[in-house]
């Protein structure tokens, strides 16, 4: 008697990484504001893309001179390949949030502040056309939880600070339209001038304070200033911080050494240095 054993062989499917690679080029770009500028990405894959709204962070990938694409590497060790890579091979990155998802449309948006010739992300957008393409690092809405966003107030908190310069105000923006409605929110932006001014989809209970550099240079304390002389709401704050490196450390030192705010109810981020590059 001859007897036949059927083996089953199961194949996992790899597991699916917090944030996926998308190749997408430009749709369309809008000016918001004389240094203010949107543009719409577009890609079929982008309907696999996802966020979790607030201040969701996103790396952008900028192709090299002469180049139609950026080279980026993909898979789990795509940092390290990344950081292997020459220099005269490896795009320059930098970190963006979403300002705009639109899944059935295939659309994403990212603000960029125009500093003129400053870095390799404003020199890129300043001079976008539909059809360019980069690059985009972000949530795959195939995980099960989405990562890299930080505005995460703390349960007890009564209320909320939001400080940033204009690079944090696409994030700010974005904490906003999503805050509940009895939120009750104290808000300080740092601009460059007046025009730089606009409208925002906010609560109620939300205050929101303008301040305008009128000319003087940016990271210079003008955000510490504000706050160091307004009376803050009763209750436990929850604060969110970003913006010019040095400027948001000095600003959370004096909320946690002169305000009283306990250490982890204060996120903070520096978005960019003055005279330096992050990524």
């Amino acid at each position: 008697m001859t007897t036949t054993v059927t083996t089953t062989v199961t194949t996992t499917a790899a597991a699916v990484q917090p944030y996926s690679l998308f190749r997408v080029e430009v749709v369309r770009t809008q000016r918001i504001s004389p240094s203010m500028l949107r543009v719409t990405f577009g890609g079929p894959d982008l309907k696999l893309c996802t966020s979790a709204g607030h201040d969701q962070r996103i790396k952008l990938f900028f192709p090299l001179p002469g180049q139609t694409d950026p080279i980026v590497p993909e898979g789990p060790d795509w940092f390290g390949e990344f950081r292997a890579m020459p220099d005269n091979v490896r795009p320059p990155i930098r970190t963006f949030t979403i300002s705009g998802l639109r899944t059935d449309a295939r659309e994403l948006d990212v603000d960029f502040v125009l500093h003129g010739d400053l870095g390799p992300a404003s020199r890129w957008a300043g001079s976008a056309r539909p059809g360019d393409r980069i690059a985009i690092l972000a949530p795959d809405a195939r995980h099960p939880e989405i990562l890299g966003y930080e505005y995460k107030p703390t349960e007890d908190s009564d209320w909320t600070l939001l400080a940033g310069d204009e690079t944090a105000l696409p994030a700010i923006t974005q904490i906003l339209s999503v805050m509940p409605a009895d939120r009750q929110a104290v808000v300080f932006l740092e601009v460059a001038s007046a025009q730089e001014m606009r409208p925002l989809d906010c609560p109620a209970g939300v205050h929101v304070t303008w301040l305008c550099r009128g000319g003087a240079p940016a990271g210079g304390g003008v955000l510490k200033e504000a706050i160091a002389r307004t009376e803050f709401p009763a209750g436990r704050p929850y604060a969110w911080l970003a913006g010019e490196s040095s400027a948001v450390v000095e600003l959370r030192r004096h909320l946690v050494r002169e305000r009283g705010l306990d250490k982890k109810d204060v996120y903070f981020s520096g978005y960019w240095l003055l005279g330096g590059a992050i990524e």
